[in-house]
């Protein structure tokens, strides 16, 4: 029973301390991979579920870590970093999403390809617009701003044919095609719900 007694009387106690940190920051997100993405002053940081400073506040835009990185802007310009705050690109992209099925969608020159975690592209920039992995496919849209889904090596299994596209979730994707909005499976077959 005191053991049960002290474990209670010590919840309030940690909710203060983790509280106290927050405080230093004008924006607390949410801990991921270990690391909160915070903002102090206009600029964007990185700090442990504990409070202590991984990655200072000194980026414009940044990511929320996953799988382990995040994408941070600076001078326009988005860039990778793992979660010890080492680059693994230079800020050459106009556009970075997150990792998932370890690769992420960037930009450069307007177009989307995929890197990998080591920063190389894998994927080219080939395509108008790229959501992020999931399922082990990817909704992009071509050159005609048809949205259709890719492997991890960047092979159409499912050719361009939407208007707009989701990812996939529970082997279900939500796609547009003309006017009419509806889920598909894996094989582009319509589902019906």
């Amino acid at each position: 029973m005191k053991k049960i007694f002290l474990f209670i009387l010590s919840i309030p106690v940690i909710g203060i301390y983790a509280q106290k940190w927050e405080k230093n920051y004008d924006f607390v997100d949410n801990c991921i991979c270990g690391l909160s993405k915070v903002k102090k002053d206009g600029k964007i940081g990185y700090v442990s579920n504990k409070g202590v400073e991984i990655i200072k506040p000194q980026y414009e835009d940044g990511l929320a870590f996953n799988e382990g990185f995040a994408a941070v802007k600076t001078g326009g310009r988005w860039k990778y970093l793992d979660s010890t705050g080492k680059e693994i690109t230079e800020a050459i992209f106009d556009d970075a999403l997150n990792f998932y099925n370890g690769l992420a969608a960037v930009s450069k020159n307007g177009l989307y390809g995929f890197i990998n975690k080591w920063g190389e592209v894998v994927i080219p920039c080939q395509f108008s617009n790229a959501q992020s992995f999931s399922e082990g496919l990817a909704a992009v849209a071509n050159s005609k701003s048809a949205w259709g889904y890719i492997d991890t090596k960047g092979n159409w299994v499912i050719k361009p044919s939407y208007v707009f596209a989701n990812a996939f979730e529970n082997g279900k994707a939500r796609v547009m095609k003309a006017d009419k909005i509806f889920y598909i499976d894996k094989e582009n077959k319509e589902i019906n719900e």
